[in-house]
């Protein structure tokens, strides 16, 4: 990030050929098929281009909602005037496919289906394999091209997953998985800095959306286009954030891709969660529900407990933590994402265990541990 490269400077311009190729490389997509595009801004920017740039006028969108990123979405639908109709779960469970199929059959009209793949809310991994199964199976019409399933029977349904918390350490399959968009942001699992969203999108749907935009700067196939045209971003583009997203990309590769980065958060949930359980905290999700992202604990039932003065202890030490989303319950998040290695995981527990000691908190279930 220390090196400054014009937006239009040809180096530059092949930097950003070169992130859009790799992205499509790191997910095993077929590049006749799929496409990677950048947008400029937070994770958020990206699902509202999608979601205001895929539906036409008569457009109807479903989302499933388990969680705070899922009723953001729904959020965006009834701003931007789309109709939208919900599948929704307690925050503690999974959506569940069958409900999906249930509401896809009930209702025709729809043409869209967005689900978040982990809900960071809580930490909960959907199913996202099973329902693209369902929303590939609602419905089948003529091809558009060979391998191309975005066209289906009486009802062109559409397969929306943001995957802004898992791109880069778990393993997604966009056409096994039936998915048209997927969206994530470069400041994740792939560890780079804020600044932009990434899109990898179907090619064959997305050139049928012409006309469909909402907004002139969120407005997806332009955005393709310009970058297919010219290989320049529209407007302005985060250079400095494009320059260390590379680099981070390269990072990605030496550790082994997807798979080797997945082992290492995996590795440091494993050790987080066992010296959590020692201590004494409770997990929020049952252990079959939880991803290896984020995991959410209750905060502990002791008189002597305040979420603000532990989070400002343990920031102290040097390590910051998350305050819940959660609607209903009182809990805190600590993520095993980042630059971060189970030494640092071990560090964290050192102060939590440091902090706990210094406001008198002692937890039933560690006595004697």
């Amino acid at each position: 990030m220390l090196r400054d490269l014009g937006s239009r400077d040809e180096e530059f311009v092949a930097l950003v050929a070169d992130i859009r190729a790799r992205l499509l490389q790191l997910t095993g997509a077929d590049p006749a098929h799929y496409t990677a595009i950048l947008m400029q801004g937070s994770g958020t920017f990206g699902v509202e281009s999608v979601l205001g740039s895929t539906l036409a006028a008569e457009g109807k969108l479903l989302v499933a909602v388990n969680g705070a990123y899922g009723r953001r979405m729904v959020q965006m639908a009834d701003v931007l005037q789309i109709p939208v109709v919900t599948v929704e779960s307690g925050e503690e469970q999974p959506i569940e496919p069958a409900a999906i199929a249930h509401a896809l059959q009930s209702d025709p009209a729809i043409t869209h289906v967005a689900i978040v793949h982990c809900e960071t809310t809580t930490g909960i991994f959907n199913p996202i394999e099973a329902v693209g199964q369902v929303v590939a199976e609602s419905g089948k019409m003529g091809n558009l091209g060979q391998g191309d399933e975005v066209n289906r029977d009486g009802v062109n349904r559409v397969y929306i997953v943001d995957a802004m918390s898992s791109f880069g350490a778990v393993p997604i399959d966009l056409a096994a998985s039936h998915i048209d968009y997927l969206l994530t942001s470069s400041n994740k699992c792939i560890e780079g800095v804020p600044g932009f969203a990434i899109v990898l999108a179907r090619c064959a749907h997305l050139l049928t959306t012409s006309g469909y935009a909402r907004s002139v700067s969120l407005d997806l196939l332009a955005q393709y286009q310009g970058l297919e045209t010219t290989g320049q971003f529209r407007f302005t583009p985060p250079t400095h954030a494009l320059l260390a997203f590379h680099q981070a990309l390269l990072e990605l590769e030496a550790e082994g891709g997807i798979e080797g980065r997945a082992r290492r958060y995996q590795q440091n949930y494993a050790l987080l969660c066992a010296g959590m359980d020692a201590l004494g905290f409770r997990r929020y999700l049952a252990p079959q529900h939880q991803g290896y992202i984020i995991t959410a604990f209750y905060y502990p039932k002791h008189p002597h407990f305040n979420f603000a003065s532990f989070y400002a202890a343990l920031s102290a030490r040097g390590h910051l933590i998350y305050p819940g989303k959660l609607s209903q319950v009182d809990c805190f998040r600590v993520g095993h994402i980042g630059r971060i290695f189970t030494a640092d995981v071990e560090a964290l527990l050192a102060a939590i265990r440091a902090t706990l000691a210094e406001m008198q908190v002692e937890l039933p279930e560690a006595r004697g541990g």
